[in-house]
């Protein structure tokens, strides 16, 4: 039988300071750190299980308590391959230097290696280095890994891979190997969520210890639960009625526009100086829509320009927004042309309705944002995408969904989401127009900022998941539906 994971996981995300006070807790409480390394290394166990079905298993274990993991990882192992002969071998990088990794080493009763032995596998469990480590591998080390990935086909990284920092997802060391799976230890910390560190994690999973919630955690993004279909006596208004403002390239405006429908709107209309030749189902019409106290939610932002004209527009828009009291998205060339006037400095923006801006910058816009809202130097050099989203938030009163490859929605009360990385089929033009149409649908429909925003971040990225290969934006709206139906609560 496998090894059972001892707690059951949850979905928040630590830093090392944060883990180690959750993991002193649970010592203070009664529960000595010899428990916990066993119940994190029978969790992992069950895992590298799966993975090397009696296939040999090769544990690469360092000095210090990832170490430690790594022998009860082997000797949970060595247990289920004692009927059928499967092998398990230790590749020890040196004498365990703890406490704690010596007492699991001294119960585990299978080969140990020194670090020059030419071991070959299956599977590779890397329990080098844990979550604290801060510095790149030494060479001797850095290399002793690269020997071992290259002579195992399948590779498993416990709690973290080794060169890489847990709070930052810098990966110190350039030859960092590919992993299969890495497998998180208590809670999730921030390198599985941010690049460039989650390139080479493969797939993630979870192993519990047993970790009470701690406050102000990060937490993962997941499906949103229950979203209420329209109500029996619903009307097109009644559902929620979106403006986008178009503007030099009025196709991304359309396209932002189609997403909301699939999104939930029940209206949605391009406001635009000229007919634009939108499909029949959107609206069409003048800027002065955008004052149309029928309206539930704006976006400006996507083809609006760049130059006098959409600053022009984004006036209005902001004009617009106070006199209707309505929440408002900016994307693409709004956060370019945004200033600290428009929401910090205009009578009443923020004062009157806290939170209702949602921005959604991509990295370059994110780095624009940082210099005209006076983050530079302060956030940016050496600080991770999360303390920058948040940064931001603080600094504008706007939710800020930090979008790319790893995607960070921070709130302006220092609440903050991380979502699962997507596929990497979206990196394709006008994916951003789609999201920001998505997450206005949401806005328009009567969510909180933030809520809104988590709600497009995993609908944008489930119709990914669901649109295949090599699709294109439009497909992308598409599929926006079928991924909001597997949110609907019934009716």
């Amino acid at each position: 039988m496998a090894p059972s994971r001892e707690a059951p996981p949850c979905d928040q995300i630590l830093d090392v300071e944060a883990m180690r006070a959750a993991e002193a807790a649970l010592i203070a409480g009664g529960i000595s750190a010899d428990e916990l390394m066993q119940r994190a290394g029978r969790g992992v166990a069950d895992y590298v299980w799966r993975m090397a079905a009696g296939r040999p298993v090769t544990v690469l274990a360092g000095v210090g308590n990832n170490g430690g993991d790594g022998y009860v990882i082997a000797e949970a192992i060595r247990v289920l391959y004692a009927p059928i002969g499967g092998s398990v071998a230790v590749v020890a990088s040196g004498a365990p230097q703890t406490e704690t990794a010596r007492r699991a080493a001294a119960l585990y009763h299978g080969d140990v290696l020194d670090r020059h032995a030419e071991r070959s596998g299956a599977v590779m469990v890397d329990a080098l280095f844990g979550s604290g480590l801060t510095r790149p591998l030494s060479p001797e080390d850095a290399a002793l890994l690269a020997r071992l990935a290259a002579r195992h086909p399948h590779r498993i990284a416990v709690d973290v891979p080794s060169g890489v920092v847990s709070d930052t997802g810098v990966v110190l060391n350039p030859q960092v190997p590919q992993y299969d799976l890495t497998v998180a230890l208590g809670a999730w910390k921030y390198a599985h969520m941010l690049m460039p560190a989650v390139a080479h994690m493969g797939a993630l999973r979870l192993v519990g210890i047993g970790v009470a919630p701690v406050a102000h955690a990060g937490q993962v993004l997941r499906r949103p639960r229950a979203i209420r279909p329209p109500a029996a006596d619903a009307h097109k208004y009644t559902r929620g009625c979106l403006t986008v403002i178009a503007g030099a390239m009025p196709g991304a405006a359309v396209l932002a526009a189609r997403a909301a429908q699939g999104a939930g709107a029940g209206y949605v209309r391009v406001a635009s100086e000229r007919p634009i030749g939108a499909p029949a189902d959107i609206v069409n019409g003048a800027m002065l829509l955008a004052e149309d106290e029928r309206n539930t939610a704006l976006l400006v932002g996507p083809g609006m320009g760049k130059d006098s004209a959409g600053e022009a527009r984004l006036n209005a828009a902001f004009d617009a927004s106070i006199l209707r009291n309505m929440p408002m998205v900016l994307d693409a060339d709004a956060l370019v042309l945004l200033k600290p006037r428009h929401v910090v400095g205009r009578p009443g923006m923020m004062t009157q309705r806290p939170g209702a801006l949602i921005a959604t910058p991509h990295e370059g816009e994110l780095a624009t944002m940082e210099g005209v809202f006076g983050l530079k130097g302060k956030t940016v050099d050496g600080a991770n995408k999360i303390a920058r989203a948040l940064a931001l938030a603080e600094k504008t009163g706007a939710v800020i969904v930090a979008k790319g490859p790893d995607t960070i929605i921070a709130s302006p009360q220092g609440q903050w989401l991380a979502a699962p990385r997507g596929t990497a089929w979206l990196s394709t033009a006008g994916t951003g127009d789609v999201l920001a149409g998505v997450i206005a649908s949401r806005l328009a429909c009567g969510m909180p900022a933030f809520a809104a925003a988590a709600q497009g971040v995993w609908l944008h990225a489930e119709a990914a998941r669901q649109a295949g290969v090599a699709f294109s934006a439009s497909k992308l709206a598409e599929t926006i539906p079928s991924a909001l139906a597997l949110c609907m609560a019934p009716a």
